[in-house]
């Protein structure tokens, strides 16, 4: 296996507006990171992910971009930028941009230029359609709810917004939007970033035509996505793309893919065909939804399916192509509310859910408060809210299908993206040391219990506990490189597998549950004397071959 950088990287995930405010308007900025450049030093992180910081009107939060040259004024200045670029890489750390380039802002200059008239040189840089029967041009739905065309009067036409209706699609058909791109991506890779993290750049090849969604249900819009996800054109584009411009940068690249499953995954990052190294995909993510329903619609979480999926993705790329691994993100709910337990058992079960993921094959991610074991947040009203997504299914739901309001604040408090965006938990002063002013979402109120200053003083606190995981991974090629097996497979409780690398083999067992399994080793498996080479418990009972588990335990024992 082809051994590089990004394989044995961990990266950090920085959600701008919500890391770290320096001039006290409430907003996290630039400023904001380089001040905690040495907190993500002593944890150990090589790489850091930085959701967009481009200039935006900010209807989906920065991921509807205006200028793609420009920083936006809440957060700094390119000088900022530019400062902070060159104290990650003094300290080692290697910076990520995200690319959107699905859709851009609707006040983006090749928009405004697009929707002036027919004959405009932008129009076909966008998604431009006629109306059908006084109606959309299709029944597809936005992902924030309601249509995902919208009427101009300019030029009595619909645009495509798969998204909210100020993210128009861009048109990747159009060979001269697509060198714009490339040409913009030269523009930030030529002033020393790493490499770049693709928002939903399996949505960019529509099916020609851009026919109905089926729609059995007869709803006024259905879920149009197997007519855009990884469309007929996509690897052209891509490969298009790593020739124009990737392949001639030493750089990391990854894919939100939503949709995707392990045969595709291959397809993208398999070395040879030359595209991306890895992508995001969301499998795991749709474990606690109920089948045939959206996110909002929780059901608890089946280890065993867990265990199918995660197991999928690792045999399936394994020697072929590169996973990444993730518990979180700006777009997930807090992985300790949502498959652990925030409350007696927090310290534990975040510990043990970092064990499983980051002793699998693949490059980590972790979200900025994921180190310090953050939790969901439970706001009283919905008016402190501020996700679009959020906002947009509540006015559905409450106001306008008369759902019942307690309802649905409780599928918001499991899975809304607000849940990700709270300010990090710095310290136990107000605001958790985010902001010296009104931070522009709530800080969540256990900030006094769960914060950075703090953790960072107790030896067994969940910080140290990934310092010691991110650690390991240098020392030991075997969490890098080695091959997965699953076993135990039909247990309820506990997710066990082996990885195996150059004769050295590990053992990882993880108790997903606050009761007490009892492990096995399967007859047949050998593991002569291995040593413990992490756990979340102080007293370790049993050996490796049988032991009462403890609630959430993790241990992992090397040979």
């Amino acid at each position: 296996m082809e051994k590089t950088w990004w394989k044995e990287s961990v990266v950090y995930q920085i959600y701008p507006r919500s890391f770290k405010d320096s001039n006290g308007d409430g907003i996290g900025d630039i400023q904001g990171i380089i001040s905690k450049l040495d907190y993500l030093k002593e944890l150990g992180i090589d790489v850091v992910w930085l959701s967009p910081v481009y200039e935006s009107p900010n209807d989906d939060n920065g991921y509807d971009i205006s200028d793609y040259r420009k920083i936006m004024d809440e957060f700094g200045t390119m000088a900022d930028w530019d400062e902070m670029l060159e104290e990650m890489h003094a300290r080692g750390i290697r910076l990520v941009m995200d690319l959107v380039v699905n859709h851009s802002s609707d006040e983006h200059a090749w928009f405004a230029e697009s929707r002036k008239s027919k004959d405009s040189q932008y129009r076909d840089y966008y998604i431009w359609r006629p109306g059908k029967d006084g109606k959309e041009p299709n029944n597809w739905e936005a992902a924030f709810s309601g249509s995902a065309w919208q009427y101009d009067e300019a030029t009595d036409e619909y645009f495509l917004h798969l998204f909210s209706k100020k993210q128009p699609d861009l048109n990747w058909e159009n060979p001269e939007l697509r060198n714009e791109v490339y040409d913009m991506m030269k523009f930030w890779l030529d002033k020393g970033i790493d490499g770049f993290r693709m928002d939903v750049i399996n949505f960019i090849s529509k099916e020609e035509g851009l026919p109905d969604a089926d729609n059995p249900e007869g709803k006024p819009f259905a879920p149009g996505g197997k007519h855009f996800m990884n469309g007929p054109r996509i690897h052209e584009f891509l490969q298009e793309m790593n020739r124009e411009v990737l392949s001639h940068y030493d750089v990391m690249t990854v894919g939100e893919m939503p949709g995707v499953n392990p045969e595709e995954g291959i397809l993208y990052t398999d070395s040879e065909r030359k595209e991306l190294n890895m992508v995001f995909q969301f499998e795991h993510m749709d474990l606690d939804t109920q089948t045939g329903k959206n996110k909002w619609h929780v059901k608890p979480l089946d280890l065993k399916e867990l265990k199918h999926s995660l197991s999928r993705w690792q045999k399936g790329m394994e020697g072929k192509g590169w996973n990444s691994l993730y518990w979180n993100n700006h777009d997930q709910p807090r992985v300790v509310s949502r498959f652990g337990d925030d409350g007696k058992y927090r310290v534990k079960s975040a510990k043990m859910l970092a064990t499983c993921l980051h002793m699998m094959q693949g490059t980590p991610y972790i979200y900025q408060g994921e180190e310090l074991g953050m939790t969901n947040v439970r706001f009283d009203s919905i008016q402190q809210y501020k996700d679009i997504e959020t906002l947009n299914m509540y006015k559905e739901r409450v106001i306008q299908n008369k759902e019942d309001s307690a309802e649905v604040m409780n599928s918001i408090y499991s899975k809304g993206r607000d849940n990700a965006r709270t300010p990090v938990q710095w310290n136990d002063s107000q605001n958790a040391g985010f902001t010296e002013g009104t931070p522009w979402i709530e800080v969540n109120p256990n900030y006094k219990e769960i914060n950075a200053e703090q953790a960072m003083e107790e030896e067994h606190s969940i910080f140290h506990y990934y310092k010691n995981l991110i650690r390991l991974r240098k020392n030991h090629e075997v969490i890098v490189y080695g091959s997965y097996e699953l076993i135990l497979e039909e247990d309820p409780e506990i997710f066990a597998f082996i990885r195996e690398y150059h004769g050295e083999k590990l053992l990882a067992i993880t108790n997903f549950s606050g009761n007490n399994p009892v492990f096995r080793l399967p007859e047949g498996l050998q593991m002569n004397n291995p040593e413990i080479l992490l756990s979340n418990e102080e007293d370790l009972e049993g050996s490796h071959e049988e032991f009462t588990m403890k609630p959430w335990e993790a241990r992992v024992y090397i040979v």
